[in-house]
């Protein structure tokens, strides 16, 4: 690993209005990592990941990314433009929504393309061959490149979400439970799916999610929160198979238990 993290973040808090959405938290993810955020709705991560992703700015603490020159900026001293191209070229976001993360107008193959086209692309042969390899990688049938998101299932949406957002190969991807709201089946092929995409990629991930399941399928490490703290955190296998702190062992007995 290298020295120095991608993302790092310093004691972070926010407050909505008597609540502590965020109370002194501090994270770090290296290239190619895998870390998950767990807890109960109401806990924080989703509340972090915005927070992280600049989308959010904090009441206390700092938010820093290492650029591929090396230079490290501060998230939340960023203008809004230059945000918005980190979002469109080093960073992803995978929402749990598809709705939120595609133009349900444009075809599936606009969609692939418009994000190429926003790192540069130009030549339309070209960025229609690479969208047709990203719906083969995201096992969409290539024939239905020039369908509406709008005539997709919801489990075909999500997966072009991911197709859209990874065709860039971008550095790092914040993913809002990703498989929420799908059928188990479903849910089960598409983390199969994201396993092996960010595998091959190697992209660097912090994911949200309350699914146990999912986490210990995807994740390096694993931070559980709670009220806005992180209560537990390290190697995913060692929180899950020994948890320390009593919401953590809570946590774990009741995917035991269903």
């Amino acid at each position: 690993m290298m020295e120095t993290p991608l993302l790092e973040a310093h004691g972070l808090g926010l407050r909505f209005g008597t609540i502590p959405a965020l109370d002194g938290v501090s994270l770090e993810i290296w290239p190619g990592e895998v870390v998950a955020i767990v807890g109960e709705s109401g806990s924080g991560k989703t509340t972090l990941l915005r927070v992280l992703s600049g989308l959010l700015r904090p009441d206390a603490g700092s938010v820093a990314y290492r650029g591929p020159d090396g230079a490290t900026h501060s998230v939340h001293d960023m203008g809004e433009a230059a945000l918005r191209r980190l979002m469109r070229s080093d960073w992803g976001f995978v929402h749990q929504n598809p709705r939120d993360g595609l133009r349900m107008g444009v075809s599936a193959g606009g969609n692939v393309g418009e994000r190429l086209m926003a790192v540069g692309a130009r030549h339309y042969g070209g960025i229609r061959a690479e969208a047709t390899e990203w719906l083969r990688r995201v096992e969409i049938d290539p024939a239905r490149i020039d369908d509406t998101p709008q005539q997709f299932s919801g489990g075909m949406q999500q997966r072009l979400q991911i197709a859209r957002t990874l065709v860039t190969r971008p550095r790092l991807v914040f993913m809002d439970e990703p498989t929420g709201g799908l059928d188990v089946s479903v849910q089960a092929r598409l983390l199969d799916l994201i396993r092996e995409l960010v595998a091959d990629l190697g992209l660097a991930v912090l994911l949200v999610t309350h699914d146990i399941a999912a986490a210990r399928l995807l994740a390096h490490r694993l931070l559980v929160m709670r009220q806005g703290r992180v209560v537990e955190q390290g190697l995913t296998d060692r929180v899950l198979d020994d948890p320390q702190h009593e919401y953590t062992q809570l946590l774990v007995a009741s995917v035991l238990a269903a």
